[in-house]
């Protein structure tokens, strides 16, 4: 293989999304016991459901008899049936029973690909594995998702447009004072200014040198075995009620090479009395202005083309997305590195 292939298999896999990690699918109510949810991620069909006891299972959204989607089926008894001719398929990705011909010859074979999943604070994670790392690791959470002091809500949005775009726009506090200028509270502080990197033990830091705490200042991206998110603040006026800043926990699915699916917690850090009457004012009052904000970005990058990155010019500021692309082709390049010296052994 020559070094032009082996660089486009590896910017194939940054394109639509790398492997070996937890990615948040679905949110957890949305996936049932008594019907199955069908979703898309990294290009693939899936399908879950809840079984007999509750658990979560996923697997190809496909038929083994015909290929239907599942999704369109019905759950039995905690195995999901194909609604086109009754084929039923478990969370393991077994036949195990043709209704139509009893002791057919698919019952008892193994025909789909099952998937780990696991849930947190609201969302499905699903892993995708690698030839690297093939069993999931522990899927690694905000450190804000995990206390009893903080209290948020989850939401997601669909975008059509790559998830590189997504991750670009979270790992560049600049743009909130131009972007957002006339929202609720990202209106205030300078619009020139520089930006500085900061390596963290996980990862990166980009933050603005001549301001903190008046705009979208800052954004912190973790990198974890199987996992990454990013985190930022956005300064909240007294009349947003208590708990000073609302901190944004944010993941990034990536759908195919052309959407993405975005999961934010919005969260504070409040507790008692002044914690149910901050989650009662944002439900009442506060949440379509962050809805807003988040359309605003979807517009902005469902505009641009496709190949805005082969033609653009960065600058300064632009040094967070340049560190967030580098770990991304870094991963890449390791997981092309592994599949391609596998298939060679193979040979």
């Amino acid at each position: 293989m020559t070094a032009i292939d082996k660089k486009t298999l590896i910017e194939e896999r940054v394109n639509t999304g790398l492997l070996g990690q937890w990615y948040p699918v679905a949110k957890s109510v949305e996936v049932k016991g008594t019907r199955p949810h069908g979703v898309k991620a990294l290009g693939q069909k899936l399908v879950l459901w809840r079984d007999g006891s509750g658990k979560i299972r996923c697997i190809e959204d496909f038929c083994p008899h015909r290929g239907a989607p599942l999704s369109y089926g019905e759950i039995h008894e905690g195995n999901i049936g194909c609604r086109y001719h009754g084929v039923v398929v478990d969370g393991e990705g077994v036949v195990v029973r043709v209704p139509a011909m009893p002791e057919c010859a698919l019952e008892g074979r193994k025909a789909l690909t099952s998937f780990e999943v696991t849930e947190s604070n609201d969302a499905v994670f699903v892993y995708f594995p690698s030839v690297e790392q093939p069993k999931a690791p522990e899927l690694v959470m905000p450190r804000e998702l995990r206390s009893d002091a903080w209290t948020g809500f989850l939401c997601t949005s669909v975008w059509e447009t790559n998830y590189r775009y997504a991750l670009d726009n979270l790992a560049d506090p600049m743009h909130g004072c131009y972007l957002h200028s006339e929202s609720f509270t990202l209106a205030y502080g300078s619009k020139q200014d520089l930006m500085k990197l900061d390596k963290t033990e996980h990862g990166f830091h980009i933050s603005r040198v001549g301001q903190a705490g008046e705009n979208f200042d800052w954004s912190e991206f973790e990198v974890h075995a199987g996992n990454m998110f990013c985190f930022l603040d956005i300064p909240y006026p007294p009349a947003a009620g208590p708990g000073g800043f609302m901190r944004i926990i944010g993941f990034v699915l990536p759908i195919d090479e052309r959407s993405c699916k975005v999961f934010f917690w919005r969260m504070r850090e409040v507790s008692g009395f002044a914690r149910d009457s901050w989650r009662f004012l944002y439900r009442a009052k506060l949440e379509q202005n962050h809805w807003n904000v988040l359309e605003q970005d979807r517009v902005m990058l469902e505009g641009m083309p496709d190949d805005a990155r082969k033609r653009e010019m960065l600058y300064q500021h632009d040094i967070g997305v340049s560190r967030i692309r580098q770990i991304l082709t870094r991963a890449a390049k390791s997981q092309i590195e592994a599949e391609l010296a596998r298939a060679q052994a193979a040979e």
